[in-house]
């Protein structure tokens, strides 16, 4: 399939890019309910290490799905929010929701 000029074959390849992979999409969804620190992220998370964390959202935040603001305090705060644009990321986080809901389900019910 050939390349558009965006560089992606297809939309869905775009999506996947900015909000894919093993970390984003559950960083994602723990901002939807609102602003977060880091520690707070590292812990909602689980299993993640600090070094991933840290890519992940620096990749979000190049991306404009989060923004980082720092405040100048002794130690320093580290907040993380979605943006406005981020925030339309939240159907596709709800139906992959729903989606892993159905599919816990049948695999509990295969047991």
């Amino acid at each position: 399939m050939p390349v558009s000029e965006s560089g992606y074959r297809c939309a869905v390849e775009a999506t996947v890019h900015v909000a894919g992979g093993k970390w984003k999409p559950i960083i994602i969804h723990y901002l939807i309910s609102g602003t977060k620190r880091f520690g707070e992220l590292r812990r909602l998370i689980g299993g993640i290490t600090q070094r991933s964390l840290t890519l992940q959202l620096r990749e979000l935040e190049e991306s404009g799905v989060i923004t980082r603001e720092v405040f100048a305090e002794v130690p320093p705060r580290v907040e993380y929010t979605l943006t406005e644009f981020g925030m339309t990321l939240a159907p596709v986080l709800s139906a992959m929701k729903e989606w892993g809901e159905i599919y816990i389900q049948r695999r509990l019910d295969k047991q």
